[in-house]
Protein backbone atom coordinates (compact mmCIF):
# COMPACT_ATOMS: atom_id res chain seq x y z
CA UNK A 1 0.00 0.00 0.00
CA UNK A 2 1.23 3.13 -1.06
CA UNK A 3 2.09 5.82 2.06
CA UNK A 4 1.86 9.52 1.58
CA UNK A 5 3.85 11.99 3.56
CA UNK A 6 4.20 15.79 3.73
CA UNK A 7 8.06 16.46 2.51
CA UNK A 8 10.10 18.16 5.13
CA UNK A 9 11.42 21.11 4.58
CA UNK A 10 15.02 19.83 4.37
CA UNK A 11 13.96 17.97 1.20
CA UNK A 12 11.55 20.66 -0.34
CA UNK A 13 14.70 23.03 0.06
CA UNK A 14 16.91 20.68 -1.99
CA UNK A 15 13.79 20.49 -5.02
CA UNK A 16 13.35 24.32 -4.35
CA UNK A 17 17.42 24.28 -6.01
CA UNK A 18 16.05 23.17 -9.69
CA UNK A 19 15.46 26.53 -10.97
CA UNK A 20 14.64 28.17 -14.50
CA UNK A 21 17.29 29.42 -16.32
CA UNK A 22 15.89 32.52 -16.43
CA UNK A 23 16.21 33.27 -13.23
CA UNK A 24 18.67 35.92 -12.14
CA UNK A 25 20.97 36.82 -8.80
CA UNK A 26 21.86 40.22 -8.13
CA UNK A 27 22.94 42.54 -5.14
CA UNK A 28 22.51 45.85 -3.85
CA UNK A 29 24.39 47.31 -1.42
CA UNK A 30 22.71 50.33 1.17
CA UNK A 31 25.58 52.20 1.96
CA UNK A 32 29.12 51.50 1.03
CA UNK A 33 29.11 47.68 1.87
CA UNK A 34 32.25 47.40 -0.03
CA UNK A 35 34.80 49.98 1.30
CA UNK A 36 32.80 51.63 4.52
CA UNK A 37 34.72 54.27 6.27
CA UNK A 38 32.09 55.61 8.86
CA UNK A 39 32.42 54.32 12.62
CA UNK A 40 29.71 54.13 14.48
CA UNK A 41 29.92 56.06 17.75
CA UNK A 42 27.00 56.53 19.58
CA UNK A 43 25.06 55.20 22.72
CA UNK A 44 24.79 51.76 23.17
CA UNK A 45 20.83 52.30 22.77
CA UNK A 46 20.99 53.82 19.13
CA UNK A 47 22.93 50.87 17.57
CA UNK A 48 21.27 48.92 14.54
CA UNK A 49 21.09 45.97 13.81
CA UNK A 50 22.39 44.89 17.43
CA UNK A 51 25.34 45.62 19.95
CA UNK A 52 26.70 43.09 22.30
CA UNK A 53 26.99 45.12 25.22
CA UNK A 54 23.31 44.22 26.61
CA UNK A 55 21.97 40.88 26.80
CA UNK A 56 19.01 41.34 24.84
CA UNK A 57 18.50 43.66 21.41
CA UNK A 58 15.77 44.58 18.72
CA UNK A 59 16.21 46.57 15.59
CA UNK A 60 13.88 47.96 13.09
CA UNK A 61 15.24 49.12 9.92
CA UNK A 62 13.42 50.18 7.15
CA UNK A 63 14.76 50.10 3.32
CA UNK A 64 12.62 52.68 1.76
CA UNK A 65 12.22 52.33 -2.48
CA UNK A 66 14.38 55.05 -2.87
CA UNK A 67 17.43 53.34 -0.59
CA UNK A 68 16.52 50.23 -3.38
CA UNK A 69 16.42 52.04 -6.18
CA UNK A 70 18.60 49.44 -8.09
CA UNK A 71 16.04 47.05 -8.03
CA UNK A 72 13.48 49.32 -10.23
CA UNK A 73 12.90 47.78 -13.38
CA UNK A 74 13.28 44.32 -12.25
CA UNK A 75 9.85 43.34 -10.71
CA UNK A 76 9.34 41.42 -7.87
CA UNK A 77 12.51 40.17 -6.38
CA UNK A 78 13.13 37.48 -4.34
CA UNK A 79 15.54 38.69 -1.26
CA UNK A 80 18.00 35.35 -0.28
CA UNK A 81 20.67 36.62 1.88
CA UNK A 82 21.19 39.74 4.24
CA UNK A 83 24.75 41.21 5.44
CA UNK A 84 26.12 43.63 8.14
CA UNK A 85 29.27 44.40 8.62
CA UNK A 86 31.08 45.50 11.79
CA UNK A 87 34.37 46.57 12.95
CA UNK A 88 35.79 44.94 16.17
CA UNK A 89 38.43 47.05 17.59
CA UNK A 90 38.86 45.90 20.91
CA UNK A 91 36.47 42.85 21.24
CA UNK A 92 37.99 39.55 21.92
CA UNK A 93 35.38 37.43 23.82
CA UNK A 94 33.04 34.27 22.41
CA UNK A 95 29.83 34.85 22.63
CA UNK A 96 26.42 33.56 21.27
CA UNK A 97 23.12 34.69 19.77
CA UNK A 98 19.91 33.19 19.42
CA UNK A 99 18.87 35.63 16.08
CA UNK A 100 15.69 35.79 14.24
CA UNK A 101 15.56 38.04 11.51
CA UNK A 102 11.22 39.12 10.30
CA UNK A 103 10.57 40.64 6.22
CA UNK A 104 7.74 42.90 5.21
CA UNK A 105 7.12 44.73 2.47
CA UNK A 106 5.47 47.88 3.60
CA UNK A 107 3.91 51.35 2.09
CA UNK A 108 5.06 53.26 5.08
CA UNK A 109 8.47 55.19 4.55
CA UNK A 110 9.01 56.52 7.98
CA UNK A 111 8.18 55.45 11.36
CA UNK A 112 4.82 56.87 12.36
CA UNK A 113 4.57 59.20 15.36
CA UNK A 114 1.76 59.35 18.18
CA UNK A 115 1.49 62.11 20.92
CA UNK A 116 5.31 62.83 20.64
CA UNK A 117 6.25 59.14 20.58
CA UNK A 118 7.88 57.09 17.81
CA UNK A 119 6.40 53.49 16.85
CA UNK A 120 8.28 50.57 16.36
CA UNK A 121 6.12 48.29 13.50
CA UNK A 122 3.88 45.43 14.29
CA UNK A 123 5.94 42.00 12.76
CA UNK A 124 5.65 38.64 11.84
CA UNK A 125 6.74 36.60 8.90
CA UNK A 126 10.43 34.88 10.50
CA UNK A 127 12.66 34.58 7.41
CA UNK A 128 15.58 33.03 9.39
CA UNK A 129 15.92 31.80 12.91
CA UNK A 130 19.00 30.37 14.38
CA UNK A 131 22.26 30.63 17.02
CA UNK A 132 25.08 32.40 15.72
CA UNK A 133 28.48 32.30 17.24
CA UNK A 134 31.06 35.37 16.77
CA UNK A 135 34.67 34.15 17.67
CA UNK A 136 35.18 37.58 17.99
CA UNK A 137 39.28 36.96 19.50
CA UNK A 138 40.15 35.01 15.91
CA UNK A 139 38.56 38.62 13.95
CA UNK A 140 40.19 41.14 16.02
CA UNK A 141 40.87 44.34 14.13
CA UNK A 142 39.15 43.19 11.41
CA UNK A 143 35.62 44.15 9.44
CA UNK A 144 33.81 41.73 10.34
CA UNK A 145 30.55 40.15 7.46
CA UNK A 146 27.56 39.17 9.17
CA UNK A 147 25.95 37.13 6.53
CA UNK A 148 22.36 35.86 7.06
CA UNK A 149 21.12 33.13 4.50
CA UNK A 150 17.60 33.30 5.11
CA UNK A 151 15.64 29.96 5.47
CA UNK A 152 12.51 31.48 4.38
CA UNK A 153 13.71 33.52 0.76
CA UNK A 154 11.20 36.54 0.53
CA UNK A 155 9.36 38.13 -2.23
CA UNK A 156 9.82 41.78 -2.33
CA UNK A 157 7.02 43.43 -4.55
CA UNK A 158 8.49 45.92 -6.84
CA UNK A 159 8.34 49.32 -5.73
CA UNK A 160 7.52 48.69 -2.08
CA UNK A 161 9.53 49.26 1.28
CA UNK A 162 11.23 46.67 3.00
CA UNK A 163 10.89 46.61 6.68
CA UNK A 164 13.98 44.15 8.06
CA UNK A 165 13.05 43.62 11.98
CA UNK A 166 16.49 42.01 13.84
CA UNK A 167 16.05 40.12 16.86
CA UNK A 168 19.13 39.05 18.95
CA UNK A 169 19.24 37.21 22.61
CA UNK A 170 21.89 36.38 24.64
CA UNK A 171 21.97 33.10 26.35
CA UNK A 172 22.91 34.57 29.53
CA UNK A 173 22.62 38.02 30.98
CA UNK A 174 26.38 38.01 31.38
CA UNK A 175 26.95 36.94 28.11
CA UNK A 176 28.08 40.67 26.86
CA UNK A 177 30.75 42.62 25.95
CA UNK A 178 32.30 45.10 28.58
CA UNK A 179 31.59 48.51 26.80
CA UNK A 180 29.82 50.06 23.76
CA UNK A 181 33.59 50.71 21.83
CA UNK A 182 34.04 46.92 21.41
CA UNK A 183 32.29 45.92 18.50
CA UNK A 184 31.37 49.51 16.83
CA UNK A 185 30.11 49.42 12.88
CA UNK A 186 29.92 51.03 9.71
CA UNK A 187 26.99 53.43 8.72
CA UNK A 188 25.79 54.69 5.46
CA UNK A 189 24.93 57.94 6.89
CA UNK A 190 20.78 56.84 5.90
CA UNK A 191 19.43 59.17 9.37
CA UNK A 192 15.99 58.24 10.85
CA UNK A 193 15.42 55.12 9.13
CA UNK A 194 16.01 52.89 11.93
CA UNK A 195 14.59 52.22 15.80
CA UNK A 196 16.33 50.12 18.47
CA UNK A 197 15.00 47.85 21.47
CA UNK A 198 18.11 47.43 24.27
CA UNK A 199 17.31 45.66 27.24
CA UNK A 200 19.31 42.98 29.90
CA UNK A 201 16.75 41.22 30.66
CA UNK A 202 13.62 41.18 28.43
CA UNK A 203 13.37 40.35 24.86
CA UNK A 204 12.41 42.53 22.35
CA UNK A 205 10.32 39.59 21.80
CA UNK A 206 8.34 39.50 24.82
CA UNK A 207 8.24 43.45 24.62
CA UNK A 208 6.44 43.16 21.50
CA UNK A 209 3.81 41.29 23.46
CA UNK A 210 3.37 43.52 25.75
CA UNK A 211 1.02 46.60 26.81
CA UNK A 212 3.17 49.48 26.00
CA UNK A 213 4.31 48.19 22.40
CA UNK A 214 4.47 49.68 19.95
CA UNK A 215 6.09 52.84 21.98
CA UNK A 216 9.52 54.11 22.33
CA UNK A 217 10.32 55.66 25.34
CA UNK A 218 14.03 56.07 26.79
CA UNK A 219 13.04 54.29 29.90
CA UNK A 220 13.30 51.29 27.60
CA UNK A 221 16.58 51.75 26.47
CA UNK A 222 15.40 52.60 22.44
CA UNK A 223 16.95 54.57 20.21
CA UNK A 224 14.02 56.31 17.82
CA UNK A 225 16.54 58.25 15.38
CA UNK A 226 18.80 55.71 14.34
CA UNK A 227 20.82 55.19 10.82
CA UNK A 228 20.80 52.82 8.60
CA UNK A 229 24.10 49.82 8.76
CA UNK A 230 25.72 49.35 5.31
CA UNK A 231 23.79 46.56 4.31
CA UNK A 232 24.04 44.00 1.47
CA UNK A 233 21.57 42.12 0.01
CA UNK A 234 21.28 39.12 -2.11
CA UNK A 235 18.22 38.22 -4.55
CA UNK A 236 16.74 36.58 -7.60
CA UNK A 237 14.66 37.71 -10.02
CA UNK A 238 13.20 37.43 -13.77
CA UNK A 239 11.64 33.84 -13.08
CA UNK A 240 9.48 31.17 -11.20
CA UNK A 241 11.64 28.14 -10.59
CA UNK A 242 10.92 24.83 -11.77
CA UNK A 243 9.32 23.15 -8.87
CA UNK A 244 6.48 27.03 -8.82
CA UNK A 245 5.83 26.08 -11.95
CA UNK A 246 4.75 22.38 -11.35
CA UNK A 247 2.86 23.64 -8.39
CA UNK A 248 0.81 26.11 -10.57
CA UNK A 249 -0.47 23.39 -12.64
CA UNK A 250 -0.91 20.93 -10.11
CA UNK A 251 -3.67 23.30 -8.62
CA UNK A 252 -5.24 23.51 -12.18
CA UNK A 253 -5.81 19.85 -12.68
CA UNK A 254 -5.52 18.48 -9.27
CA UNK A 255 -3.07 15.98 -10.76
CA UNK A 256 0.16 14.59 -9.59
CA UNK A 257 3.54 15.86 -11.08
CA UNK A 258 7.03 14.42 -10.51
CA UNK A 259 9.89 17.60 -10.50
CA UNK A 260 10.39 17.12 -13.88
CA UNK A 261 6.85 18.12 -14.54
CA UNK A 262 5.48 14.52 -15.60
CA UNK A 263 1.99 13.91 -14.84
CA UNK A 264 0.54 11.07 -12.75
CA UNK A 265 -2.75 9.57 -12.00
CA UNK A 266 -3.20 8.64 -7.92
CA UNK A 267 -3.46 4.88 -8.49
CA UNK A 268 -0.14 5.05 -10.97
CA UNK A 269 2.22 6.89 -8.73
CA UNK A 270 6.01 5.06 -8.24
CA UNK A 271 7.60 6.09 -5.40
CA UNK A 272 9.06 9.48 -4.98
CA UNK A 273 8.45 13.44 -4.91
CA UNK A 274 5.45 14.92 -6.34
CA UNK A 275 3.18 17.93 -6.53
CA UNK A 276 -0.43 17.87 -6.03
CA UNK A 277 -2.58 21.04 -5.30
CA UNK A 278 0.25 22.72 -4.98
CA UNK A 279 1.89 20.89 -2.18
CA UNK A 280 4.85 18.85 -1.99
CA UNK A 281 4.43 15.07 -1.28
CA UNK A 282 6.58 11.94 -0.56
CA UNK A 283 5.20 8.61 -2.02
CA UNK A 284 7.07 5.47 -0.50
Amino acid sequence: MKKFYMILAAVAAMSMSAQAQNVQTGSIEVGDYSNPTEIYNASYFSVAPTNFYLAHTGSQLLYTADELAELEGKGDVTITKISFKFRNDDCYEEMMRDCKIYMQAVDDNAFAVVEGVKQFFAFDNMVYGGYENYDMLSLLYTDVDFDFELTEPFVLPEGKNLLVTFVADALDDDNCTYGTDCIPFYTSGIMNKGMTYTNNTVSFLEYAQGNDFPDATAMLGCGTNVELPVTLIDYEYGGTTAVEEVKAASQEDGAYYNLMGQKFSEGNLPAGIYIHNGKKILVK
